[in-house]
């Protein structure tokens, strides 16, 4: 499966786990919600995976944790807040380059509806 078929299928996941809870609840209930629903899909991921950083050669485990790998290809990072701040998207394409992976999506599920929470960012690497 490509980044684009992935992408809609998550988005399709993301959109359902809104449609059922709302906006309103903390990240760790739609993180859960949202596996649950990769699961249900058999859309393949890791969740708090560790993202290491490499500085001057040297890997360094500084406690990072991406929210969700999707099928080792995309990176989801989520929210729920009022408003998408620029740390968030920085922290995402941070996330990217350090993983070497090609697109990240940044899902704030405190929005009326879903389609105004998803952000789509791709590394050119």
């Amino acid at each position: 499966m490509d980044e684009n078929e992935l992408s809609n299928r998550i988005i399709g996941a993301a959109i359902e786990v809104h449609r059922s809870l709302g906006p309103g609840l903390l990240e760790s209930t739609y993180e859960e919600c949202l596996c649950h629903e990769f699961s249900l899909n058999d859309i393949p991921f890791k969740r708090q995976a560790p993202m290491a950083v490499v500085y001057k050669g040297i890997q360094l485990d500084c406690g990072y944790r991406t929210d969700i790998i999707v099928d080792e290809k995309v990176i989801l990072e989520l929210k729920s807040v009022a408003e998408i701040q620029p740390i968030h998207k920085a922290q995402l394409l941070t996330y990217l380059k350090l993983s070497g992976l090609k697109l990240g999506m940044l899902l704030n599920f405190n929005v009326p509806l879903m389609k105004d929470g998803i952000f789509r960012f791709a590394n050119d690497l």
